[in-house]
């Protein structure tokens, strides 16, 4: 059996002792006993160690500087204690994460060691809970049939080292017997590195300007109010509308009477959504998109936020790494993913330090190219706006229909502006249209597909099958038929876009493993010291922020320019490991600055 073992590193299993998970505490930390279990080549126990928890930080410390990876059941347990220690892990195996990749895996399906995974209940994410709305982020609004996409730990309990060595075995079978296990091994190793990387950034925090936020919600709602009163400027914004409304009493807070007196005012819509109320041409419409912005802010980022989310010049938001089917990352605290281009400005470094910020430019189009091999649509990418290029080529007329163009091969528009578009995509980059293609029919069929690591689609749930039975019987009427062909179309957009989306944040987790392992080993500095990142990080450039395809680095002046190199660098490794000499290139947009506003 295969293990990190053979490849020269020695791998350690962590775990409690079974008497102390049985007594119920809440994590490694509580517990009485620590038990680490050395690893052979064979993934058998060659040496064992038991010692008091509080002994753990020494334990990883002696470790330092040797090639060794430990695993164990869930980053967000064992890590924070040894990063509050001054510890860091340079590599691990996060078996849940683990586990929820290789279960579901498409490549074991029906094979007896998929069977064993999948009948580990017990490693299966604890209950599903509400997490953060991830608006915009989301594949496909496919309300009725959709699958739930969104996962967060509510609970999560130590597993004992009897456990943990048994879930470590199964992986390693199962990983053993997939047809491609390199590419699973690479996934499950940047997975758990996103892991690491998480509990990294929620312990050094992004660096936050009270004052500058204050500031921006003042300007936008006015001076702070007593509690549960509204903020001035929105009670001005209320009153236009209600003004033009002709509805001195209406109640914009409340969808359902808002509704009405926008029928009663004559504007005729189904929802409130600000999508609908565009299509309308009424004076009261600017003003109550105006205070739907408002609201949307004061709701998700105004002062109560700021009390609950920021201490100590230090905003720490919970991430929750897999937390999306495709391998994106959710929220399930302090809203991360959602920080309004309006407040960066109070991303602020401290003084004497600056933050770098890099987001790559079309992430998914270019995670397409190189998956699908299409060197036409490599070449228009080639070192500049990939949009661009697809206007020097003649495909497009301008950046912004070949925005259009590509964005609707992924989501698998067929309408508008989009269904002009696409099929001159299908002329030129005939390669990479065959692959969304090809993943759409998949999924119009209820099948499954599987991004370039290895992480596989879920199964449409079973409404979708009931629906797709109706469709398809002899006495079908024709709303049942319509009913199945809509339901079937938007499963075939879901998976068009989860190979690309899937492969883009594979990519990305790639990015992020590489450039921690390089900003780690930058030297500590002797200047300012960032006394609020922690005993890990107030002296050298560390990863503060993270959102799909952009990232941030807090660094020391005299670090910025090396920081910032590491960026680069590990951007271009992470291609390499990706897709090895594919050619195709992932350009970064970076700026150093005391602030991370956004043009």
């Amino acid at each position: 059996m295969s293990s990190e073992a053979e490849a020269g590193a020695s791998v350690w299993l962590l775990g409690t002792r079974p008497e102390d998970t049985a007594s119920g505490l809440p994590a490694p930390h509580s517990a009485r006993g620590v038990v680490a279990v050395e690893l052979d080549g064979a993934g058998e126990p060659s040496a064992r160690r038991e010692f008091d928890a509080s002994e753990l930080p020494g334990f990883v410390r002696a470790r330092a500087g040797r090639p060794t990876r430990f695993a164990f059941s869930d980053t967000p347990l064992w890590y924070p204690p040894l990063l509050a220690a001054g510890v860091t892990i340079e590599r691990s195996r996060d078996l849940r994460l683990a586990h929820a990749i290789l279960a579901g895996a498409q490549a074991l399906a029906g094979a007896p060691e998929g069977r064993a995974l999948a009948a580990a209940q017990e490693w299966a994410a604890p209950p599903l809970t509400e997490v953060e709305d991830l608006r915009g982020e989301a594949l496909f609004d496919v309300e009725e049939f959709g699958s739930e996409r969104r996962r967060a730990r509510t609970k999560q309990v130590p597993h004992d080292i009897d456990s943990a060595l048994a879930e470590y075995r199964r992986q390693e079978r199962a990983i053993a017997a997939s047809a491609q296990p390199a590419r699973l091994r690479l996934l499950l190793a940047a997975e758990s590195a996103g892991g690491l990387v998480a509990a990294e950034m929620q312990a050094a925090g992004v660096p936050w300007d009270v004052a500058e936020h204050d500031r921006i919600l003042a300007e936008h709602l006015g001076p702070r109010p007593m509690e549960g009163a509204k903020p001035a400027k929105m009670l001005e914004v209320a009153q236009e509308v209600r003004a033009a409304l002709g509805d001195p009493r209406a109640n914009l807070d409340s969808p359902p009477r808002l509704l009405q007196a926008l029928r009663n005012a004559g504007i005729n819509v189904a929802s409130t959504s600000k999508w609908e109320l565009r299509e309308h041409d009424h004076s009261a419409v600017e003003p109550l998109l105006r205070y739907k912005k408002q609201a949307r802010l004061l709701a998700a980022n105004g002062w109560n936020w700021l009390d609950e989310w920021v201490r100590d010049g230090r905003y720490r938001p919970v991430y929750v790494p897999g937390g999306v089917v495709t391998g994106r990352w959710a929220a399930s605290g302090g809203g991360a993913l959602q920080i309004p281009r309006q407040l960066r400005p109070a991303l602020r470094a401290d003084p004497g330090w600056t933050l770098i910020s890099a987001d790559v430019a079309q992430l998914e189009p270019r995670a397409l190219t190189a998956m699908s091999g299409d060197r036409a649509m490599a070449e228009a990418g080639r070192g500049r706006d990939l949009y661009s290029g697809l206007v020097e080529e003649g495909i497009v007329g301008t950046r912004q229909e070949a925005k259009i163009a590509v964005l609707g091969a992924m989501y698998g528009s067929t309408t508008g502006e989009s269904g002009r578009l696409v099929p001159r995509l299908r002329t030129s980059f005939p390669a990479a249209m065959a692959l969304v293609d090809s993943a759409a029919e998949v999924g119009r069929r209820g099948g499954r597909v599987s991004t370039w690591l290895g992480r596989t689609s879920p199964e449409p749930d079973e409404r979708w099958r009931e629906a797709q039975a109706r469709g398809n019987r002899f006495d079908a009427s024709p709303q049942d038929e319509n009913r199945a062909r809509r339901a079937a179309g938007d499963w075939g957009r879901f998976t068009r876009n989860f190979v690309v989306q899937g492969t883009a944040a594979e990519w990305a987790l790639a990015w992020l493993a590489d450039l921690r392992l390089r900003l780690a080993q930058l030297p500590a500095t002797g200047g300012e010291p960032a006394r609020a990142s922690g005993p890990v990080f107030e002296r050298r450039a560390h990863l503060v922020f993270f959102l799909h395809d952009e990232v941030i680095v807090h660094a020391p002046l005299e670090q910025a320019e090396v920081a910032a190199q590491a960026i680069r660098e590990a951007a271009a490794s992470a291609g390499r490991v990706m897709f090895g000499q594919a050619p195709v290139d992932f350009p970064l947009d970076l700026t150093v600055a005391e602030r991370a506003a956004k043009g």
